[in-house]
């Protein structure tokens, strides 16, 4: 009888598929209309996503195989539940159409996925990620559902038009080249690194804390628009370089075509 063989990666790719789990378990208890307790599922699972990668780089146990696991497991977490819970509370009323803009999250997500994992040259941490990562995506729509009320002041046509909005930002993130901060992690040689990001860090999840969860929203949005505007800033000044460096070229060096 043969033994059966067991690796050091088993503990990691188990962690990945509580996420998975975590993510079936909220999308049961959405269908069910407790959002709150399928929120604290969602939550959960993104827990165990940031357990799993972390015990995989501790044990030297990263792999493609787990990489893979957890993109898969990450669109049903992070991306279908999510979606369906923007159904369930909203988009129901909009009939096909409504599935459509409520599918957006989870198809986005998937895409976003697939292009990391092509592109994926190391299982090291990242400082930026290109595109919002679809955790972070995943939060910020389960955030806004929870605090609507208190975000839109209990405003009927706030609410309405901001849960389009919301979709359509964060669905237009995931599968933009935006570069988006890894959260830090609050070591020295992170924090000297990144001391503005680790500050605005800290002080966002010390609001979160206070608030009982009522600024996560806010505070992504900070975050998505933030990182948004960095990106056009860098854009506009590098498109700007290139002119300057020709403009000096050609002034330094005169041709017999040019015009005195």
């Amino acid at each position: 009888m043969k033994k059966i063989k067991l690796t050091k990666s088993l503990v990691p790719n188990l962690l990945t598929l509580v996420n998975l789990f975590s993510g079936f378990t909220a999308i049961v208890y959405f269908a069910e209309s407790d959002f709150e307790r399928g929120a604290l599922f969602i939550l959960i699972a993104a827990i165990f996503d940031m357990l799993d990668g972390m015990v995989a780089r501790l044990i030297n146990a990263a792999s493609e195989f787990g990489a893979e696991l957890d993109s898969l497991c990450d669109v049903v977490s992070f991306g279908v539940a999510p979606s369906y819970l923007l159904y369930k509370v909203f988009f129901y009323q909009f009939n096909e159409f409504g599935i459509l803009l409520a599918a957006l999250p989870a198809l986005a997500g998937a895409s976003r996925l697939a292009r990391f994992n092509i592109q994926l040259t190391s299982f090291d941490d990242k400082i930026y990620f290109k595109g919002l990562p679809i955790p972070s995506a995943a939060l910020t729509i389960i955030s806004y559902v929870l605090f609507a009320d208190f975000l839109c002041f209990d405003n009927n046509l706030c609410q309405y038009y901001t849960y389009f909005i919301v979709t359509l930002i964060v669905s237009y993130s995931m599968i933009s080249t935006v570069k988006f901060d890894n959260i830090p992690r609050f070591t020295k040689k992170s924090f000297k690194q990144r001391p503005l990001v680790s500050i605005l860090f800290i002080i966002g999840f010390i609001s979160i804390i206070v608030s009982l969860g009522k600024l996560i929203f806010p505070f992504m949005m900070i975050y998505i628009i933030g990182s948004n505007i960095r990106q056009l800033f860098l854009f506009i000044k590098e498109s700007k370089e290139p002119e300057e460096e020709i403009d000096d070229e050609e002034e330094s060096e005169p041709t017999p075509f040019s015009k005195y």
